[in-house]
């Protein structure tokens, strides 16, 4: 059985016979699911089980749950998700060529891929593929209510068997296509039927094509095909090798000017100095080279040196038509030479990571309306010239921003918005989420007492079965996470266990740590801030920028890397964030879902058993 095939289209058409989805960038792959075994297979027939073991192991969660309904086939793609809508095509692409197991497993663990299922081929081992698709989705929908698993993509549950939404609306599905920089859409009939390695014009492809410029500098007379380049620091970088998109007028145009004006460098390959600028279509970068790419136009006018690799990179990040910049040159980290240009292409790369801690949180806002190094004042209320896009909640007579989208991200960082602090808790609930233990040493030179306690931290959390997460402050601290299944904890009860922490920490080491508010008595000791963590307070979000000379990032970290000699938070910039994403992955990704809960109960328990008069005393302290 080979995957139903798509018909590339331009526009997206419209009405009530049509259904559409997100595109997602990956392997298009069928899910065979027998009752006792089960496998991955590529579209071109290779069974993918040892490259996306983690998949495998999703499946066997889930195998008693779905007994009932075996044999199963579905259709869908595997892909790395960056968000709910977004999936990098490169991390999947590196998994299918690994061969050594260790290192599978070692991807598997930082770059977790998803099986997104959008159709039902057979259910209790009767095929549907004569049915229409409507009825197809509707028997797949019942599948996954059948597992308890989500109606949509959502990354806040640790199932990697999701489902893709189906839209019936094609200008909204548009609109979440180019919001959040997804592959494309996928429009299908409502009537349309399961075909065997079949091209239809009944399943339509549209890409989301982000349009590039480069200097075409050689010409390949045997093959056809032109290379593009950019200047990527001082030297030309090749990023793309093209021959499609061309009308015939503009080929033979193209292909005369290098063969009469170009240097011949071999027995077919022509060289031309930088001079021709040219728009190419593709759908991303993978790291090495456009994907997909198609001639678009000539650009005549443009000068080749700004032809820069940064520049591709705003190319391929563009802000939404939604967002006006203002005054994008300006210097906004001077010693980094960033922009607010630059900033907002933070933000843009950036917020797959960082909206998942905004989102449903009333926040409180640092604006730098002339960059770091200018004045700055806090911002809780929404002011009035705030687009109807920007989601309020009011509270305690504030009008809070609500930041849930990336319009309203990049909004506010035209605004330069640029520290986004966060409530321990999200706006329907009035009980933390997450406990934070802030540690705060009095300048950068006492890192170490920072690395210290969260290692001493670490050692305690492990005795009692807690999962924690660490991250930079973005300053001169780190800090340290302990997620919390929602609703079930007051800030009194974490109150309760911070406290006798931060006290045992003072005790064991009065010379290193403090719970002195008063700075002028702190000495050279770090300051543990157990009464931070409370109704109304903040703490800076992972992945948002800071105002200090560098505009380094609260940056999520793995805990080994606390041991590294060169480990410090000057390494955190802005642009070093982003190379480390792609690297390292996120290090926080599991906290969406990895909750602690009976352990938790279980050590509060111990304490108010073991130390109710101590604890009373922490609690007046």
């Amino acid at each position: 059985m080979k995957p139903m095939r798509l018909t590339s289209a331009q526009d997206v058409p419209a009405g009530a016979d049509w259904l559409y989805e997100l595109k997602y960038d990956g392997f298009r792959v069928i899910l065979v699911w027998e009752k006792d075994e089960i496998h991955l297979e590529s579209r071109a027939g290779k069974r993918l089980n040892e490259q996306f073991p983690e998949v495998m192991d999703a499946c066997e969660r889930l195998k008693e749950s779905l007994a009932p309904l075996l044999p199963l086939t579905l259709d869908g793609e595997l892909v790395f998700l960056l968000s709910e809508q977004q999936s990098d095509f490169a991390k999947v692409q590196q998994r299918g060529r690994l061969k050594c197991k260790k290192t599978i497993q070692m991807q598997a663990e930082r770059f977790p891929c998803h099986f997104l299922a959008f159709d039902l081929l057979r259910f209790k081992g009767k095929p549907l593929v004569h049915l229409p698709l409507i009825d197809r989705k509707e028997a797949l929908k019942k599948v996954f209510q059948t597992a308890q698993l989500p109606p949509s993509i959502q990354l806040t549950h640790p199932s990697l068997l999701q489902i893709i939404k189906t839209e019936r609306h094609a200008e909204y599905a548009k609109e979440l296509m180019t919001t959040y920089l997804a592959e494309g859409l996928v429009a299908k009939k409502k009537t349309s039927q399961w075909q065997d390695n079949i091209r239809s014009k009944e399943w339509l492809k549209i890409k989301n094509w982000r349009y590039v410029s480069v200097i075409v500098t050689r010409f390949n007379q045997d093959n056809g095909y032109f290379q593009g380049c950019l200047y990527h620091e001082t030297a030309l970088k090749e990023v793309v090798q093209f021959k499609h998109g061309f009308s015939k007028e503009e080929a033979q145009t193209l292909r005369a000017l290098f063969q009469t004006k170009g240097h011949l460098t071999g027995a077919s390959q022509y060289e031309l100095p930088p001079s021709i600028v040219a728009s190419i279509a593709c759908i991303s970068f993978d790291g090495s080279a456009l994907r997909e790419p198609r001639f678009s136009s000539f650009l005549l006018d443009e000068d080749p040196a700004t032809c820069t690799f940064q520049h591709m990179l705003k190319q391929l990040y563009p802000l939404p038509a939604i967002i006006d910049v203002t005054h994008p040159e300006k210097p906004i980290v001077p010693l980094l030479h960033i922009t607010k240009e630059d900033y907002l292409l933070y933000l843009r790369q950036a917020a797959p990571y960082l909206l998942p801690f905004l989102r449903e949180r009333r926040l409180t806002l640092i604006r730098f309306p002339h960059g770091i190094g200018g004045e700055s004042f806090y911002q809780k209320s929404t002011p009035d010239y705030a687009p109807d896009f920007v989601e309020i909640d009011q509270a305690h007579d504030i009008s809070y921003t609500v930041c849930n989208d990336p319009n309203t991200l990049l909004w506010l960082g035209n605004q330069l918005a640029m520290e986004f602090h966060i409530p321990f808790e999200t706006r329907d609930t009035d009980r933390p989420v997450d406990i934070v233990f802030d540690l705060d040493p009095p300048s950068v030179k006492e890192f170490h007492l920072a690395v210290e306690a969260a290692k001493r931290i670490k050692a305690i959390l492990d005795g009692l079965f807690l999962t924690a997460f660490i991250k930079t402050s973005g300053g001169k601290g780190l800090q340290v996470y302990i997620p919390l299944k929602k609703n079930a904890f007051t800030y009194e009860e974490t109150r309760q266990f911070t406290a006798f922490i931060c006290q045992f920490l003072c005790e064991q080491s009065p010379e290193l740590f403090t719970l002195e508010r008063l700075k002028k008595k702190r000495g050279n000791r770090l300051y543990l801030d157990y009464l931070q963590h409370d109704a109304g307070k903040t703490i800076i979000a992972p992945y948002s920028p800071r105002g200090n000379e560098l505009g380094l990032v609260a940056t999520p970290i793995e805990w080994d890397e606390l041991n590294g000699e060169e480990f410090h938070p000057s390494l955190f910039t802005m642009p070093a964030v982003i190379e480390r994403l792609k690297e390292k992955g996120d290090p926080f990704r599991p906290i969406r879902y990895h909750v602690n809960d009976a352990a938790f109960r279980q050590v509060l328990h111990q304490l108010q058993d073991i130390f109710p008069a101590h604890i009373m005393d922490i609690r007046g302290h």
